[in-house]
């Protein structure tokens, strides 16, 4: 029987590790966040514990599997193969009822023998009744072995419950995400589709693989990608950086490669989207200089903006003045990535203004000396 708590597979997962069954723990400030644990080596001999894995991520790809196997179209052709199978029955049933009435008539073939045969005749009389005898008990095993067929192979539907199936498969999604349906339902659905679960996440880095052994008897692989807290067990680790460094080699500045890296289906170690900060950390990590854009002739950006060079040339200053109003915050700029060069925006009216204040400062000092 299912129990109340969150965790949807609670009793029927397995360690692929060791294949003791797993237990359940919660975390979280309120626990609410099921954990599936193996603690049999440790509880038993002292040993580490096998692995523990996030129960929210195992029991959303486990629902997808059975929201997905109980669609409408996957029970249609389970009805389908149903009525094959049923069919199957129906001539192997044949052929129990030609064993059952081979028997009997082997049994009333061995009566009327021994009927036949003389009173004073003991010796064969005694022969032919242990020959009745022995098929009368063939006859008792014919229909033991039948009986115990049918209760092993025997499943009948009638039309109505074909429909109430197939309604049912309609109505499951619904049904399962309904505010009225408790854990205990969910788990109960689950158990009718799934017989075990059993899980591997040391089987491939930053995957938890795992199988499902369905209540079929059919099995079927699958796994997903879990959340790392270090590169070092990024699944995608050697692809990733062979992308970064090619990239590199590209020249690509770190919000160019995040914006391509994003593109292409790559994600950071807890499965987040590339920013400039996450690229600047990986060129870090492998010793990659920082790559610096290349300037127009005119002392801008492609953009229109200035470097520092530019700034200093069309406000007469010298560059290492353009840097202290930076670091003052007098003159407006940002940089792309860290120790990358500044760009500078500056209209026509702030140069203008900038120049003037530039003679004001040049005038009051010459004044002065």
């Amino acid at each position: 029987m299912p129990k109340k708590g969150q965790a949807l597979l609670q009793g029927i997962v397995r360690c692929g590790l060791c294949g003791a069954r797993m237990s359940i723990r919660y975390s979280g400030p309120q626990g609410e966040y099921p954990v599936y644990t193996c603690s049999y080596a440790h509880s038993r001999y002292g040993e580490r514990r096998c692995q523990e894995v996030c129960g929210l991520g195992l029991d959303a790809q486990v629902e997808r599997l059975v929201l997905a196997a109980l669609a409408p179209d996957r029970i249609a052709l389970a009805l389908s193969a149903l009525a094959e199978l049923e069919k199957e029955y129906e001539a192997l049933g044949k052929q129990w009822q030609l064993r059952l009435e081979r028997a009997r008539y082997e049994a009333e073939r061995a009566r009327r023998q021994y009927d036949t045969v003389e009173p004073e005749d003991r010796l064969v009389a005694r022969t032919l009744e242990r020959r009745w005898e022995a098929k009368l008990r063939a006859i008792e095993q014919v229909e033991q072995d039948y009986q115990r067929w049918q209760g092993q192979h025997r499943l009948a539907l009638t039309g109505a419950d074909r429909e109430a199936i197939l309604a049912l498969g309609e109505d499951l999604p619904g049904l399962w995400t309904a505010e009225s349906t408790t854990a205990a339902d969910r788990k109960e659905i689950v158990r009718l589709a799934i017989k075990e679960v059993i899980v591997d996440q040391r089987l491939k880095r930053g995957m938890v693989c795992f199988r499902v052994n369905w209540q079929t008897g059919a099995t079927s692989e699958h796994a997903y990608r879990r959340r790392v807290q270090s590169y070092r067990e990024h699944p995608d680790l050697e692809a990733l950086e062979v992308r970064v460094r090619q990239l590199h080699g590209e020249d690509k500045m770190d919000h160019e490669m995040a914006e391509v890296l994003n593109a292409e289906g790559f994600t950071s170690a807890r499965g987040r989207p590339f920013n400039n900060q996450l690229i600047w950390l990986l060129r870090k990590q492998w010793s990659l200089p920082t790559v610096q854009p290349k300037r127009s002739t005119r002392l801008q950006w492609e953009d229109g903006s200035y470097t520092v060079e530019g700034a200093a040339q069309v406000l007469g200053v010298f560059p290492g003045t353009v840097y202290k109003w930076l670091r003052q915050g007098k003159l407006q700029g940002h940089q792309l990535a860290r120790g990358t060069p500044w760009k500078i925006g500056l209209t026509e009216e702030e140069i203008a203004q900038w120049r003037a204040y530039v003679k004001r400062v040049r005038r009051s000092n010459k004044e002065a000396s």
